[in-house]
């Protein structure tokens, strides 16, 4: 029987996107190999604000069964009230957005909650001490993304896989090229945008190239 790998991947969705445009895309790419969650990050364009409620909405409604129906987490990022409505796994917040206590009294006791901490291992502790199911660090590789002064080492990776049993997630410039310290380092999961859904060869093709690094580097 086969065995889940120990880091996996996390795929966050472009900032902009047409849901139904989108859907086949994100199916071909959930269909392609081993991804743990998908997150739904939608903001303006050219801005980093989220994008309206209905906005969401909709695209929690077209994409969540893509996600769900293959037995994927879909979390939505900075609107626990948005993803409670429309039936998501959870939701991802950062240090700016709703406060953890709030996001978990909106999403359950059973549904996800992940925090943004930055290259700060204080900002880890705390989340991790009131309940978070993971902690995110990042960026650790330059990105155009989210802009972001943060620049976590690997070793930030090896000290809270060392000390706790919740799941980290490493963010920002990940390709399947430069991976592998983060996966060695006890990464759980990889949160990939540009290198997945920019692909030359598509986003199928680059969970492929993701998996093979990241067996490669366990």
């Amino acid at each position: 029987m086969p065995t889940t790998p120990a880091c996996r991947l996390y795929l966050v969705t472009p900032p902009d996107l047409e849901p139904s445009v989108f859907a086949p895309v994100l199916a071909a790419a959930l269909d392609a190999g081993d991804v743990a969650c998908v997150q739904l990050r939608l903001k303006l364009a050219d801005r980093d604000t989220a994008a309206p409620a209905d906005v969401l909405r909709r695209a929690c409604d077209v994409l969540r069964p893509v996600a769900q129906e293959r037995n994927v987490a879909f979390v939505l990022n900075d609107r626990p009230d948005i993803a409670a409505e429309t039936g998501c796994d959870g939701v991802h917040i950062g240090q700016s957005d709703t406060p953890y206590q709030e996001a978990r009294r909106l999403v359950g006791a059973d549904g996800i909650v992940g925090v943004s901490c930055h290259d700060s291992r204080h900002l880890a502790m705390v989340a991790g001490e009131q309940g978070a199911d993971y902690v995110a660090f990042g960026a650790f590789f330059p990105t155009g993304t989210k802009g972001t002064p943060y620049r976590p080492e690997p070793g930030i990776l090896e000290w809270w896989s060392s000390l706790m049993e919740i799941p980290c997630v490493a963010i920002g410039g990940i390709t399947p090229d430069n991976c592998g310290p983060l996966v060695r380092a006890g990464a759980d999961f990889l949160a990939v945008v540009t290198a997945v859904w920019n692909h030359p060869d598509g986003a199928a093709a680059a969970v492929r190239a993701f998996n093979r690094a990241i067996a490669e580097a366990g």
